[in-house]
């Protein structure tokens, strides 16, 4: 179903210009905008910008997890927040992949990535 932001004819309400759809992209984010040619003013799909948003509360936080040792390896739990928060985002980019990448980037930091973006892990 196509919302409105996608399918509307939008006018700008400065110079009531006809606004083009543009894609902006940030931190791995797509966000869906309108933007007007003569102003040069943008607005940005309301739902990418909360999705955004919900992203830089959850990176802000920090989680206390424990280290585990299962037969030979090391676990640790992932907050059911993380893993929330990436379903919510597979769902919305209708992407489906369980593979995990983890890499150990320095002593003490180790990354884990949740998705692929154009063949590379994100």
């Amino acid at each position: 179903m196509n919302d409105i932001f996608e399918s509307a004819k939008v006018l700008c309400p400065e110079c009531n210009t006809e606004t083009e759809r543009t894609l902006d992209l940030k931190e791995g984010f797509e966000f869906r905008a309108l933007t007007c040619r003569t102003c040069k003013k943008t607005w940005h799909h309301p739902l990418d910008v909360k999705r955004y948003t919900d992203y830089q509360n959850l990176r802000n936080k920090e989680f206390r997890v424990k280290l585990r040792m299962v037969g030979n390896s090391h676990t640790i739990s992932i907050p059911k927040e993380i893993i929330d928060f990436e379903d919510r985002f597979r769902q919305l980019e209708q992407e489906v992949d369980d593979m995990i990448r983890l890499t150990l980037d320095e002593p003490g930091k180790v990354s884990i990535f949740f998705r692929r973006v154009k063949g590379k892990f994100y």
